[in-house]
């Protein structure tokens, strides 16, 4: 559906000046959605040789400086999107034993793909909560992989016999691979996907190691899972003592945290216990968001997976597969119910898997969007929940990605068609028509990056 506001050609918005005379670039736009505050029509974004934007404002309005430089026109133009609940993990199979025992090598050259079809999709910026993504960070920024920005927590935490733990494996053998002491690698103790602590000084233990591979916030596990086969969603995970120690650790080092929580009984001790964020939160209710929005913790929902699940349960396991019914009408009422009382709403997919058939994949991360609208909130709330809470959800460790504003990342998506009128553009990679992450354009009607380390530094196609 297109909008009210007329669309320039596919033609008209590809065009550029053939000889810039200054090294800034500029964008026309028949309409700027900021990602915070009010859209702004026949907009043009100036953006400096370092890919910073130095200028936000009416077309008529532009600066002298800025009257010569190289100009792209779009339709409607967008900060880049927020995942900032994903996995880059790199499996066709999503299932405990599958992550534990997955080299990492394989998890990394597999998951180099997925970071390629979720920076396509539009998403400039991703918050990993639990995977390799730390350590395949900087080819990102070197430019040797193509992919988003990555803001991650090294591995998720979780006790023995918890959503962390593959129960079904020897434990010793899961013990030398996701132990705070990793036996099996010394080299690189609590370097995993998901670490296994257990006790107060293993849990502070676990996040130092976490922020010592580079961890811009920390994940705990702090309720049973649906992927998980031996606990259950309602089923509490930590104590208020070992809850209190990571989060005391992870503000000493000003991380945030993120925590995964499905049942109530876990997600008050996560808000007790001063979470960021609630992570999935399946069984909120009327008190448990009441208290998040007075404490100010946020939602990231992560509705996706379900939604992508309930369409491919055979490729479940069985105790799975009976989880994910269970929690699914649960979960899209707590989401409403969070939406009702004025929770902040971050988006994330809990994408894991590379299965280019699966429902649930990178590429497909859009469809969060449509979710959030369905839960309640406008397409003008959902594309904040999408770009700018994300991205204030990493607290003191947050980038300046997520708002077009002077001062900030040129991470920015166009589209021809006006996602406030239909929100279901983002579900499709091929509306989402230019991509410029850091001021480089890596995607434009006809083309798109492949291996930037090899391409010309431009900043506009």
């Amino acid at each position: 559906m297109t909008g009210s506001l007329a669309s320039l050609s596919t033609a008209e918005k590809s065009s550029t000046a053939e000889k810039p005379s200054t090294p800034e670039a500029c964008i026309f736009a028949d309409l700027l959605i900021p990602g915070r505050g009010d859209p702004i029509p026949n907009a043009a974004v100036g953006v400096s040789k370092e890919g910073t934007i130095i200028f936000v404002g009416k077309q008529s309005q532009l600066p002298p400086r800025l009257n010569s430089a190289r100009r792209t026109k779009v339709g409607y133009l967008l900060p880049g999107l927020w995942d900032c609940h994903s996995h880059f993990l790199g499996l066709f199979n999503v299932d405990l034993p599958d992550i534990v025992s997955t080299h990492p090598a394989m998890s990394g050259a597999l998951a180099a793909r997925s970071m390629y079809e979720a920076l396509m999709a539009g998403f400039t910026s991703v918050r990993d909560v639990g995977s390799f993504a730390l350590e395949m960070a900087p080819a990102l920024e070197r430019g040797w992989l193509m992919g988003p920005n990555i803001f991650g927590a090294g591995a998720a935490i979780g006790i023995t016999g918890g959503s962390c733990d593959a129960c079904t494996m020897p434990a010793d053998w899961v013990y030398a691979r996701q132990g705070t002491s990793s036996t099996g690698h010394d080299a690189y103790p609590g370097v995993a996907a998901l670490v296994v602590a257990d006790g107060i000084e293993e849990c502070r233990l676990a996040v130092r190691q976490q922020i010592r591979r580079g961890a811009t916030c920390i994940k705990i596990v702090a309720s049973g899972g649906v992927l998980s086969r031996s606990d259950d969603v309602h089923s509490r995970q930590y104590s208020d003592a070992e809850l209190a120690v990571m989060v005391e650790e992870a503000h000493l080092q000003g991380r945030s945290v993120a925590m995964h929580a499905h049942g109530k009984a876990g997600i008050m001790a996560a808000i007790r216990a001063g979470a960021t964020s609630i992570e999935h939160g399946s069984y909120i209710d009327d008190e448990a968001a009441q208290l998040m929005a007075a404490r100010g913790v946020a939602l990231v929902s992560t509705r996706n997976v379900v939604e992508a699940n309930l369409t491919d349960l055979d490729s479940l396991t069985p105790e799975t597969r009976q989880k994910m019914v269970e929690i699914a009408d649960h979960h899209q009422k707590a989401y409403a119910t969070a939406v009702k009382h004025n929770v902040k709403i971050a988006l994330g997919t809990d994408t894991v898997g590379v299965d280019p058939m699966a429902a649930s994949r990178h590429g497909r991360n859009g469809h969060e969007l449509v979710w959030a609208v369905r839960a309640g909130l406008t397409p003008l709330q959902a594309i904040e929940a999408g770009t700018i809470n994300s991205a204030e959800l990493l607290g003191k460790q947050m980038p300046k990605k997520g708002l077009i504003q002077v001062g900030w990342d040129a991470d920015m998506i166009a589209l021809d068609n006006n996602p406030l009128q239909d929100i279901r553009l983002f579900a499709d990679p091929d509306n989402i028509k230019h991509i410029w992450k850091g001021g480089l354009a890596v995607k434009w009607p006809g083309g798109q990056l492949l291996w930037p380390v090899s391409a010309p530094k431009k900043l506009f196609c």
